[in-house]
């Protein structure tokens, strides 16, 4: 079975949800490119929510370089009630009916990991039901003070076991956690 991760960047107050100008996709900080490399290697499928999509189809097919070359050509599955023809190339719609059951068959066909980035309420639903086996987290120096958070209130996680873990030029941190 294929891994799905969640992949977040996140403020050292939980917050995942960007209302500030506190991460930028494109700065230059070629250690964090290189792990961003890595991880891309691994991974041949990306899952948005539709609003996550649309901001990153706005986005990055207009850039270069390697996350822009990576999302061009990476399968790309879109969650969606509303959206039926994605215009970007390698989209595949999963109907917002029941994405759960749609990922969850994803994650039985061969292949490399599954990421899924942004999309909070998608991510929130994933957690709910079980489905994610990894969290890896870029954390920012900021505090933001408000925002959504990766883990909704309420929501039982069971112990987490920290897999991986590196620090960055300009204070940015990576941990890898996965359930127990």
């Amino acid at each position: 079975m294929r891994t799905l991760a969640i992949t977040q960047n996140i403020t050292l107050d939980g917050c995942v949800e960007m209302l500030d100008q506190w991460f930028d996709p494109t700065a230059d900080n070629p250690e964090l490119a290189v792990e961003n490399r890595r991880q891309q290697q691994g991974c041949d499928a990306v899952v948005l929510g539709r609003r996550t999509f649309e901001d990153f189809r706005g986005f990055w097919p207009n850039q270069t370089g390697d996350v822009a070359d990576y999302l061009d050509r990476v399968d790309k599955y879109v969650v969606t009630g509303t959206l039926t023809d994605p215009g970007w190339q390698q989209t595949h719609v999963i109907g917002a009916e029941d994405p759960v059951a749609a990922i969850r068959e994803l994650k039985g066909r061969p292949g490399a990991d599954i990421v899924v980035t942004g999309s909070i309420t998608l991510c929130h639903t994933l957690i709910e039901a079980g489905l994610v086996d990894e969290y890896r987290l870029f954390g920012y120096p900021v505090v933001q003070g408000r925002g959504r958070r990766l883990f909704p209130d309420g929501v039982t996680l069971p112990h987490m076991t920290l897999r991986d873990m590196k620090s960055f030029p300009g204070g940015v941190t990576y941990t890898c956690h996965t359930p127990n």
